[in-house]
């Protein structure tokens, strides 16, 4: 199809099978949203061949008209074989609603027209409402994770394989209170805070802490806990001011939702004013419970914490104190491997640590336990603690060390 006669051709003949697959007559509807959710859904229910979903046609012959994928690929033992979306006519017969991707023949190439067909008006708004609730049960099971690159922004569904309980978060009791009641109000079903107090309905927490504190951990404990769709933004050096409303664009049409952005500072400064402007939009966050995470708070722009509507509340994510290392080694069942006793020294030598170098120091006493059946848990830390001071004062070498080889 390359050509207005072509395309008249191939419309009317497609319009005439629906005419006599169904006895009525079908109109021809533009999707002015640009969206991709439709056909998403029908690549969902086409692979796992849905019983909604009929195929009726091929549009073309000598093109492709099935497509497989590799056993990894599908998650099954056996590869899958499927009808393509391209160059074929797929119906839902309850919803009165025919989708075909046609191929275009170009000079440079071949490309693709998107053909949606519906009954009538109610029918085609009755699809519509069908697929975003679909999308919305999808979300609920699956991570959106956005990712900037050099070709454009990726979307990528994400399967959650094992979330984290909030009973697995360890941090100050008082401050853990505070988030997860912001949370919880937020998702609410009836919305009713927001109302009574006339509060816009959107929210922003900024996480702040050093590395290993427990901030990933507290945002896949949100992220688990919540009955709404969830969202990871990988900023990257190729996010854009047109990738930034991408993402708020996606997030609003899966309000309402969570949108986690890691490492916030490392927002390229050519982007962060537009960002900011994004946040401030009246429309732009509605129904959306913002959270960023950062390791570096000095490295943050102060204009994201002066303006309500934007982060409203920063939460530093502090080392674990030893009531809480002590929780949380417990929580690990170190002390199935080295007794109460030393577990409890253990949580008091381990001053210091973050929660990644306490995880670090049970799997390093699973190990000695694994090979050696005993574990000396007190000359772990004190190795541990060893290996922090040389990190922090960048000296690797012992002073017995043999001289360095090569030119002084």
């Amino acid at each position: 199809m390359g050509d207005y006669p072509q395309y008249a051709q191939v419309t009317e003949k497609i319009e005439a099978l629906l005419r006599e697959r169904t006895g009525k007559s079908f109109t021809l509807y533009l999707q002015d949203d640009y969206g991709r959710q439709l056909w998403q859904v029908l690549e969902e229910d086409v692979k796992k061949g849905s019983r909604d979903v009929e195929h009726l046609t091929s549009v073309y012959e000598g093109l492709e008209t099935k497509a497989f994928t590799s056993e990894e690929e599908s998650g099954d033992e056996e590869p899958g074989v499927f009808p393509t979306l391209r160059n074929n006519l797929f119906f839902y017969p309850q919803r009165g609603v025919a989708l075909a991707q046609v191929p275009v023949f170009r000079r440079q190439g071949l490309d693709m027209e998107d053909f949606i067909w519906a009954e009538d008006d109610d029918c085609m708004k009755g699809f519509t409402a069908y697929v975003r609730d679909r999308r919305r049960d999808t979300d609920r099971r699956r991570v959106t994770v956005f990712t900037d690159t050099r070709e454009g922004l990726e979307i990528e569904k994400m399967s959650i394989t094992r979330g984290v309980g909030r009973d697995e978060v360890v941090m100050d009791a008082a401050l853990k209170t505070e988030i997860f009641r912001s949370i919880d109000e937020f998702f609410a079903g009836d919305r009713q805070f927001f109302r009574d107090y006339e509060i816009p309905y959107k929210r922003g927490l900024l996480l702040y802490g050093r590395p290993g504190n427990g901030k990933t951990t507290l945002v896949k404990s949100i992220a688990g806990s919540v009955q709404a769709p969830v969202a990871y933004w990988q900023i990257t050096e190729h996010t854009s001011s047109y990738s930034v409303q991408q993402v708020f664009s996606n997030a609003v049409s899966l309000a309402p939702m969570v949108l986690v952005i890691e490492d916030i500072d490392s927002m390229p400064e050519n982007v962060r004013s537009f960002f900011l402007n994004t946040l401030d939009g009246a429309t732009s966050k509605e129904g959306v419970f913002l959270i960023g995470t950062t390791n570096y708070p000095e490295r943050i722009d102060p204009a994201l914490m002066n303006r309500a509507g934007r982060f409203d509340r920063a939460y530093e994510i502090r080392l674990p104190d030893e009531a809480q290392r002590l929780h949380y080694l417990t929580l690990k069942r170190l002390g199935e491997l080295c007794g109460e006793e030393a577990l409890a020294a253990a949580a008091r030598g381990a001053e210091g640590f973050s929660f990644a170098q306490l995880n670090e120091l049970y799997v390093s006493a699973a190990l000695r336990m694994h090979y050696e059946k005993r574990v000396d848990i007190a000359q772990l830390v004190q190795e541990m603690r060893s290996d922090l001071g040389r990190a922090a004062s960048q000296v690797w070498h012992s002073a017995d060390a043999p001289p360095k080889v090569g030119f002084r």
